[in-house]
């Protein structure tokens, strides 16, 4: 395996209330393994002193000059995986336990020297799981009242009598039954992890080699929508690391006060062409329809999150594919899930888990990229919301929009390699 430099781990991370302070905080004066990273950038970056170089050019060179082994660690002395005869229940409860949003899936059946490429099988996340089991819903309820659907969950005796298809209004009702039913189902405690890597995008997942640059590392995270990256090194059975969307977030919010990242992140959103998404694009749902319609519209529209608006079309808050983990966990409180309204499930959410992570953060086009990534690495958030003056939505921001805003990706840069593989399976990880 190749040589990697000592990291050491960082402090737990700052909350809302310092990251102003941390802004303003000279970079002397702190230092974290990703702020490393930046200070490496601006010495390439100030080594660049050709005029003919756009800022774009000169981003694009530093990253290309950075190996992905000097990414700091994104976990601790060892890894979070799921077996791959592990039920879809027992998964859930893993990643609740371990407070993760996905893992590598371990092949069981791998020999013990087996290279990482045969040692696992995919990467399971809570959206990935949420999108499998709403398709399951869905397609059973297309033709099947609520009672036949429960029943083929294995959650009630099904009536003998062959009940003729449900009208769409009975259809809905199916579903809701469905989908609220699934903790206690047969499907959701005897489907093996396995048997879901059809849904899997990757067999068994785009990896970095620890030889790749930063410019490949970001060009995934964003153009080519991967949402983390393993580190490998050929031959080894092993993951040493995982690079996420989130964590090279964090990194950027580190290099505040570095002259590379001053010089891109005092753009205005305007400035930087953001938001990309159109308002008349984005997709909602009012606080008092149902959140299972949230899920079914993320699941359908193939977007990770969807804000909440109130009668007056004002962001109260958001739901993200992954609080389906409130359903899937819940004990007490699972069978009225399937009846509550966005806002009763965002206020029974945390209630029961003490997050405010389906509270909605916004901007404004005005703001600059350093405001908006000091903001979502505070809050640890996927999405921050545009609003105009009078709080109206007026767009969307997400992780990947900001690393597609630092790094493009040069001619014939990956070759071939992606024909054929974009767009992801229908069903596959939002």
């Amino acid at each position: 395996m190749q040589a990697r430099r000592e990291i050491r781990t960082k402090p737990e991370q700052r909350g809302e209330e310092d990251a102003a302070a941390v802004a303003e905080t000279p970079l002397s004066a702190r230092w974290s393994p990703e702020a490393e990273i930046g200070m490496r950038v601006e010495d390439i970056w100030d080594s660049l002193d050709q005029p003919q170089l756009s800022r774009s050019d000169k981003l694009n060179s530093c990253f290309d000059a950075i190996p992905v082994s000097s990414f700091p660690q994104t976990f601790g002395s060892q890894l979070v995986d799921i077996p791959s005869d592990a039920t879809l229940a027992e998964a859930v409860d893993i990643l609740s336990r371990n407070r993760i949003n996905g893992a590598p899936v371990r092949n069981v059946e791998a020999p013990e020297d087996a290279s990482w490429i045969d040692r696992y099988i995919g990467i399971v996340e809570f959206a990935g799981i949420a999108v499998w089991l709403l398709h399951q819903s869905e397609t059973s309820a297309a033709a099947l009242g609520a009672d036949e659907v429960a029943a083929k969950l294995g959650t009630v005796t099904l009536d003998p009598e062959l009940k003729p298809a449900a009208p769409a209004s009975e259809a809905e009702g199916a579903v809701a039954e469905a989908f609220g039913s699934l903790p206690s189902s047969e499907l959701f405690r005897k489907t093996k992890v396995k048997d879901i890597s059809g849904s899997f995008r990757w067999a068994p997942f785009l990896a970095l080699q620890s030889s790749d640059t930063f410019l490949t590392m970001l060009l995934l995270l964003s153009k080519y929508r991967m949402k983390s990256l393993p580190v490998v090194d050929i031959g080894e059975g092993t993951i040493s690391n995982m690079v996420t969307q989130a964590a090279v977030v964090h990194m950027l919010a580190e290099c505040v006060g570095l002259s590379w990242f001053e010089d891109w992140g005092t753009k205005t959103l305007a400035e930087l062409g953001l938001p990309l998404m159109k308002t008349s694009r984005l997709v909602k749902v009012c606080e008092d329809d149902p959140a299972l319609k949230a899920f079914r519209q993320m699941r359908r529209r193939g977007v990770g999150g969807i804000p909440v608006v109130d009668g007056a079309g004002k962001p109260v808050g958001s739901i993200m594919i992954k609080d389906v983990k409130h359903l899937l966990t819940a004990s007490e409180s699972t069978g009225h899930y399937r009846t509550l309204t966005a806002r009763e499930f965002i206020a029974s959410a945390r209630q029961s888990s003490g997050e405010k992570q389906m509270s909605i953060i916004t901007c404004r086009r005005e703001d600059n990229m350093k405001e908006i990534i000091l903001k979502l690495d505070a809050e640890k958030r996927q999405r921050i919301y545009v609003v105009d003056g009078e709080g109206n939505l007026d767009g969307l921001i997400t992780l990947r929009d900001i690393i597609a805003k630092l790094v493009y990706e040069p001619p014939g840069y990956f070759g071939d390699f992606f024909n054929g593989v974009i767009p992801m399976p229908q069903n596959s990880r939002v």
